[in-house]
């Protein structure tokens, strides 16, 4: 394992993993891996869409209004934890929709002062007054039990402790896996990571749904309902 863990931080030094842009045979590998979980067809969750192929890709700063919008667009409100979740505007999202959130992350940044709604393209100014929950430490499956989704957007070395977590409280989760570096197992050669982390979750008994959203870089994410409640899909 150590000569492959070497291997793997020689490739990150160069390009950092958030910006690795996947390509499309490696999506289809992950819906063809995955199918066998689904439910017979006529669920909500298969018709949940990837993003709209006629929009621009958007910057990657743009991915947690992103998420934020395909979250509300496909589950009903529910206790969300934002793991590793840095400044928190994720959280500050779904706090205005309406959802319970919470950032858990041993870093307590302040959240951003401002964002760009992706909606009506204006600038969106956040009062210095407001906050969002948070727990100063790093993850761990305890944790999770307060929750119904766990959502590690880029959350290194966080990827099989969410899918444990969701293994043994029956949570649901949204991961977009970038790096291996701090998890407890490696790809093997000639597999790709977000192959082994969606293996390790069907291993674990979840259905996988993988999605995909429209900014630059690692875009391609991995749902696992859980006990989520989905929205109907649209006729």
């Amino acid at each position: 394992r150590y000569p492959l863990y070497k291997r793997v931080c020689r490739r990150v030094s160069v390009t950092n993993p958030h910006d690795l842009e996947l390509g499309p045979d490696l999506f289809e590998r992950l819906k063809q891996m995955t199918q066998p979980s689904h439910p017979e067809s006529g669920s909500p969750a298969v018709a949940m869409t990837v993003h709209r192929g006629h929009e621009l890709r958007k910057m990657k700063k743009f991915r947690f209004q992103l998420l934020h919008q395909w979250l509300v667009e496909h589950l009903e409100p529910g206790r969300v934890a934002d793991i590793a979740g840095g400044k928190g505007l994720l959280a500050y999202l779904l706090q205005r929709s309406g959802w319970p959130a919470t950032v858990i992350d041993p870093v307590n940044q302040a959240l951003p002062d401002k964002y760009k709604d992706i909606t009506t393209g204006k600038r969106v100014k956040i009062p210095p007054t407001e906050r969002v929950p948070h727990l100063d430490r790093p993850f761990e499956p305890a944790l999770a039990a307060e929750f119904d989704l766990l959502v590690g957007l880029h959350a290194h070395g966080c990827n099989a402790l969410v899918i444990d977590a969701a293994t043994r409280y029956g949570c649901g989760f949204v991961l977009f896996p970038c790096c291996v570096i701090d998890e407890p197992f490696y790809p093997p050669l000639g597999v790709q990571w977000l192959e082994s982390v969606t293996a390790y979750a069907l291993w674990q008994g979840h259905t996988v749904y993988p999605f995909r959203l429209n900014f630059k870089g690692q875009n391609i994410g991995l749902f696992g309902p859980g006990r989520c409640r989905l929205r109907p899909a649209p006729v």
